[in-house]
């Protein structure tokens, strides 16, 4: 448990410090969110309400520290502040109404990137020299075309030409949101092409790592001892094989679901889907402080509680980390 418990504590001096970093990077950042914010008022506001204002977005004339103090203190209670963006409504309302529209789309679309990716790593080394190394081509250019291109020719071809799938938004203008079948597959039915957006583009990765790992594995000793024991070809693979190679993809997934709450911000903007990413872009260009802080704190520590829970799989899959942490 000695491994564990200073992860731990790595971990939660790590998030100290992402809180700290979230606190100062958006008051470094040039101008006034208040004035811009006094300006779509036309200027028609009492100058007590412009400072209560500056108060309540925690960028108040008050020392930094006080300010950092004060941060602390409503993030200790929850409080993430007012939008500058969709002022009066609250941080946390944001995030909320967001953050499951990105989890349900990106998350859904890394983990079977990650599982479809991560299986075809390891056939392509297991038959390598059969017609499986065709798969290595395909995810090299893969690997090498960006992303939101791979988004723009699916609008182009399945949304603009052909006309299967919507282009925009998560789910149907005539679709009430509610528990119902009609709404489940209204929301599938729109997600479809930004999650095989985001399969395709994150897939090459899982291909090649995996792949090149699990070749260096083949040749170890206990894989050669496990062949010789008659051992069948599939336990041989999987159970020797492929987990050992998996144990540096672990920490690589790991980072790919912390980082799912951040959403994909190019895929949510040529898709028009209403995710964290795209309230992301809108904070940054309207320099809303409260909302970047927002959404910075919530993939930050997403991210770390991500790294963590791959050391407890490290446990779990490598004695040697276990015979350490003994």
């Amino acid at each position: 448990m000695s491994f564990l418990a200073r992860r731990l504590g790595f971990y939660l001096l790590t998030a100290w410090a992402a809180i700290t970093l979230n606190f100062l990077i958006p008051r470094l950042m040039p101008g006034d969110p208040v004035e811009l914010l006094v300006a779509r008022m036309k200027g028609n506001v009492d100058p007590a309400a412009i400072d209560a204002m500056r108060r309540a977005f925690g960028i108040s004339d008050a020392s930094v520290w006080q300010q950092y103090l004060d941060y602390l203190g409503n993030l200790a209670q929850g409080e993430l502040g007012r939008s500058i963006t969709f002022f009066p409504t609250e941080v946390s309302t944001v995030i909320a109404d967001s953050l499951p529209w990105t989890v349900g789309l990106v998350g859904v679309a890394t983990l079977i990137s990650y599982v479809v990716g991560t299986s075809l790593g390891v056939l392509a080394a297991w038959k390598r020299g059969t017609w499986m190394d065709g798969v290595l081509p395909a995810a090299t250019f893969m690997h090498a075309v960006p992303y939101f291109w791979v988004a723009l020719a699916l609008v182009f071809v399945f949304g603009v030409t052909l006309q299967w799938f919507p282009v925009s938004r998560a789910y149907g203008l005539d679709v009430m949101p509610g528990l119902t079948g009609e709404f489940a597959g209204s929301v599938v039915y729109h997600a479809a092409l930004p999650a095989v957006t985001i399969v395709i583009a994150s897939m090459a990765d899982r291909i090649l790592g995996m792949r090149n790992v699990m070749v260096t594995t083949l040749g170890e000793d206990y894989v050669v001892m496990a062949e010789a024991k008659g051992l069948t070809s599939r336990r041989v693979m999987w159970a020797y094989a492929a987990r050992n190679a998996i144990l540096p993809n672990i920490t690589s997934f790991a980072l790919s679901l912390g980082f799912v709450v951040g959403g994909s911000v190019l895929t949510e903007i040529v898709f028009s889907y209403p995710g964290i990413g795209s309230m992301l872009l809108k904070g940054v260009e309207n320099e809303d402080f409260p909302l970047m802080q927002g959404i910075f704190l919530v993939i930050s520590l997403a991210v770390l509680v991500a790294n963590f829970l791959a050391d407890l799989a490290y446990v779990v899959l490598d004695p040697r980390t276990r015979q350490e942490s003994e």
